[in-house]
């Protein structure tokens, strides 16, 4: 467990938690938040369905992750274990990277629109010292780019 790291972020952004659940499952949604940093393609699998047709614990394939959008650099081999349509998903996956990649997004209806609450929990397939506390700093910094993009894109709306 030592190897091991959880990173979470919360923020609340100004739209109902439906237009949220279409946008943050969306390939395009997901891409901009992403977006200048990296960019992610989507399995075969998905393309042309939604979170609602995936059955649960199958891996749907590889997703690459682009460094600007142009150099693939990482693959994560996406597998979505629980969901809650229009609330919550739970993907844990492996990468290239990582022995272990879970990413549970849940969203929570407020008075002025959605909490959306990413939480990471992260293990570097490589033994090297220091290497899952640097991790978790980069995915720490990643995910409040991906946040601030998000209630960026729904105050401009």
């Amino acid at each position: 467990m030592g190897r091991r790291r959880v990173v979470q972020h919360d923020v609340e952004v100004a739209a109902p938690a439906p237009d949220v659940w279409d946008r943050v499952t969306d390939p395009a949604g997901i891409n901009h938040e992403m977006r200048p940093w990296l960019t992610m393609t989507m399995p075969r699998a998905l393309r042309g369905t939604t979170l609602r047709d995936v059955e649960l614990g199958r891996p749907l394939g590889r997703a690459w992750l682009r460094l600007f959008g142009l150099v693939p650099f990482d693959a994560d081999h996406l597998t979505v274990v629980e969901l809650d349509p229009g609330r919550r998903f739970l993907e844990r996956s492996t990468m290239l990277s990582m022995r272990l990649w879970e990413h549970e997004r849940t969203l929570t209806p407020t008075t002025r629109g959605t909490q959306v609450r990413d939480r990471v929990t992260l293990e570097p397939r490589l033994p090297v010292p220091g290497s899952a506390a640097l991790m978790a700093r980069v995915v720490d910094a990643f995910f409040a780019h991906r946040q601030r993009r998000l209630r960026t894109y729904f105050a401009r709306r």
